[in-house]
């Protein structure tokens, strides 16, 4: 009796666990950069009632019974898998693709995420929603970037107009299918008088 009382109370206490994460999960189903996660049960113990035996002359062994006595949680891992990128209309709004976080100051210390909403502050600065500051490399007016400079916040020069540069090139390329025939431009069909 006893063990089947401590088997059936650490599957409850197991599965209250899984229907924690399960919560967490469906409770964070719209934010932003949100990785889900699963629950991972293993045996918290076997108790063997009765040894197996090898074959021996004309008789065939025997498996060994075994009991379990209960599950524990062995870990919450995380969904580290790459989500499906969605428009939000923000330009200001990024996500990345493949490993890695955005790097975001708080006074004096670094801290990661992958949640790329963002926002302009009243200087430009790229901003979290709750205040912290994108961290990265800024580009030259050349466009280069020195990913072995120190990291500065990242910002969006308001109000700043780039001068115009005149497009001084474009090349179009394309592979036409072998039936295709080819067409004369010629004058518009006359109108149909009505």
């Amino acid at each position: 009796m006893l063990r089947s009382m401590f088997s059936a109370i650490s599957g409850l206490k197991a599965h209250q666990t899984k229907l924690d994460v399960a919560g967490n999960n469906i409770a964070n189903v719209n934010t932003v950069g949100f990785k889900g996660s699963q629950t991972v049960f293993e045996d918290t113990l076997s108790q063997i009632i009765r040894n197996g035996s090898a074959p021996q002359g004309q008789t065939a062994g025997s498996n060994p019974a075994q009991v379990g006595l209960g599950v524990k949680v062995a870990g919450i891992s995380t969904n580290w898998t790459q989500g499906s990128a969605q428009s939000t209309g923000r330009s200001s709004d990024f996500m990345i693709t493949g490993d890695g976080f955005f790097i975001t100051k708080s006074g004096n210390e670094n801290l990661y995420t992958r949640a790329g909403s963002f926002d302009t502050d009243g200087v430009g600065n790229l901003v979290t929603p709750d205040g912290l500051i994108l961290q990265g490399w800024m580009a030259t007016l050349d466009g280069t970037i020195d990913p072995q400079g120190p990291l500065v916040p990242l910002r969006i020069p308001q109000g700043q107009v780039l001068a115009p540069v005149a497009t001084s090139g474009a090349q179009i390329q394309g592979n036409l299918s072998a039936g295709a025939t080819a067409a004369v431009a010629g004058p518009p069909p006359s109108p149909v008088p009505r």
